[in-house]
């Protein structure tokens, strides 16, 4: 028994110096995202100016002066 004893305790005291450094976090080196950018569309600048355009043109159909 006592052989055993001497056995467990060596090998108890080997194994704790090869966890003596702790525990070290990994390093995770995050690649950056790249956002492209999409040139506007061409049509985009005709629509207030047509929405303007249909609301004089209403405007003007919806007079109702009877002189």
């Amino acid at each position: 028994m006592t052989k055993f004893a001497i056995f467990a305790a060596a090998l108890g005291l080997t194994a704790t110096s090869a966890l003596a450094g702790g525990y070290v976090a990994p390093v995770v080196e995050v690649e950056p995202v790249i956002v492209e950018e999409r040139p506007a569309s061409t049509n985009a600048g005709l629509v207030v100016p047509a929405l303007l355009l249909l609301g004089v043109i209403a405007a003007v159909a919806s007079d109702d002066d009877d002189s």
